[in-house]
């Protein structure tokens, strides 16, 4: 795939979901330790929310810290904007942001439908 097939896909699937976590494997069976505890803290939000699988698009892997800016997977993006990685959210979630951000996100987006 192209590069630029690529970042379209990328930027489809970010703007088509309004909470997206960029991870390795999936919120049920994550194949690393940060995807793992990064998912399981959007997980116990309780919004729904999307995933892409990197180690099964390793052109979205290869291409997407280059669009974000942002070297290392997870990645955690709500409404268009990158959130940050595990650190991040988990800081987010301890201190108690993270829970009402994607509520926030996904009660704006449930009211658009």
């Amino acid at each position: 795939m192209e590069t630029t097939d690529t970042i379209e896909k990328i930027k489809q699937q970010i703007s088509e979901n309004p909470i997206i976590l960029y991870m390795k494997g999936s919120p049920k069976l994550p194949n690393c330790g940060f995807s793992s505890q990064a998912s399981q803290a959007v997980m116990s939000c309780g919004e729904k929310f999307a995933f892409v699988d990197i180690l099964q698009n390793p052109e979205i892997r290869a291409e997407l810290p280059k669009y974000a800016n942002w070297p290392t997977f997870p990645q955690l993006w709500v409404d268009g904007e990158l959130v940050g990685g595990c650190d991040i959210i988990l800081e987010m979630f301890q201190q108690g942001e993270l829970k009402p951000l994607l509520e926030e996100t996904a009660k704006k987006h449930s009211t658009e439908d």
